[in-house]
């Protein structure tokens, strides 16, 4: 019995569309989440296991500062300032001397040309995604991710200058992690969907101690939580520290640690940093969409942010309370 015409078109017609979805998964990658594997489930908000996710890059070249292309890296330079030189007619912007904002000023960097290092010591692939590494450890375990790196910087800055009554954090579940009362010698316990506080060990304000409480927060907060605990400011309101952050899964979050002005027009420019997952070292993004600023990104009235490996909106901008 000969074949309608009709269905032999709808076969032919569901043969090409399966052709053509195989051929554009093999050439378009997908992007993964920044997001932990961590023993207790319960205290996490989804499913937060490495969700795919493209992320799209802006193609068209933004318009740069300059006709000329002028070297922007200080390859002697050791911290964010000293490594990352403005465009022309740029300036850094006035900061206090001695608060956060200069602290990721100074941010210490690693040799020119250093790779992103995993937690367990592996590389990772150079695909033009940093500019620069920060030289600090991030522990051997796979908790140093996106939003941990971000809650460590600030504690960090806080535990240095002996502000330990404003290092909290909290939980997904909503419990908050007082560093002022791990310092004091308890400890956190978490039994299915709760977590308590007990009294188990000496006080002691010692980096050893430090960094147990904050590998404990790492494995229990996440981009979810942590916006949850920041305030949403405009895009063009930007300031040193502030985070561009999506909570959830898939979830991502990076930090702005320096930022530039044009005195004249009033034009601004920012410097990026993240981590990601597995756990890995941080790192000072490049600009995908201008080579000619890279790494600096142009504070513009957007509706979205492109980075090496996420896509922001406008909306995602969010600023510590305290």
């Amino acid at each position: 019995m000969a074949m309608k015409r009709s269905t032999f078109a709808e076969m032919f017609k569901t043969t090409i569309s399966s052709l053509t979805r195989l051929i554009f998964s093999l050439l378009v990658p997908a992007t993964i989440s920044c997001s932990h594997e961590r023993a207790n489930e319960t205290l996490r908000e989804g499913n937060r296991s490495g969700v795919a996710s493209m992320q799209h890059v802006k193609s068209e070249q933004i318009s740069s500062p300059s006709d000329e292309q002028v070297p922007l890296t200080n390859p002697s330079g050791m911290t964010v300032e000293e490594r990352f030189l403005t465009p022309p007619i740029f300036s850094r912007v006035q900061i206090e001397a001695d608060g956060f904002q200069s602290y990721l000023r100074s941010l210490p960097m690693k040799k020119h040309g250093a790779k992103v290092k995993f937690y367990n010591g592996s590389e990772k692939a150079d695909r033009g995604t940093w500019a620069a590494v920060v030289d600090l450890p991030i522990g051997e375990r796979d908790l140093h991710q996106c939003a941990d790196a971000i809650m460590r910087l600030k504690a960090e800055y806080l535990w240095s200058t002996k502000q330990y009554n404003k290092i909290h954090f909290n939980f997904v579940n909503g419990f908050t992690a007082d560093y002022i009362k791990w310092k004091n010698g308890q400890r956190i316990k978490v039994k299915g969907n709760d977590a308590y506080w007990v009294n188990t060990d000496s006080p002691s304000t010692d980096y050893q101690s430090f960094w147990k409480y904050l590998e404990m927060v790492f494995s229990y907060a996440s981009t979810a939580s942590l916006e949850r605990e920041m305030d949403q400011i405009d895009l063009l309101e930007m300031g040193i520290g502030d985070v561009l952050i999506r909570g959830g899964s898939p979830g991502h979050a990076v930090l702005v640690v320096d930022m530039a002005v044009n005195h004249t027009t009033g034009e601004k420019l920012f410097l990026l940093a993240q981590s990601y997952m597995p756990a890995q070292e941080i790192h000072i993004l490049t600009n995908p969409n201008d080579a000619v600023i890279s790494p600096w990104y142009r504070l513009e009235a957007s509706q979205e942010i492109f980075t090496p490996e996420w896509t922001f909106h406008a909306k995602e901008l969010k600023r510590f309370s305290d």
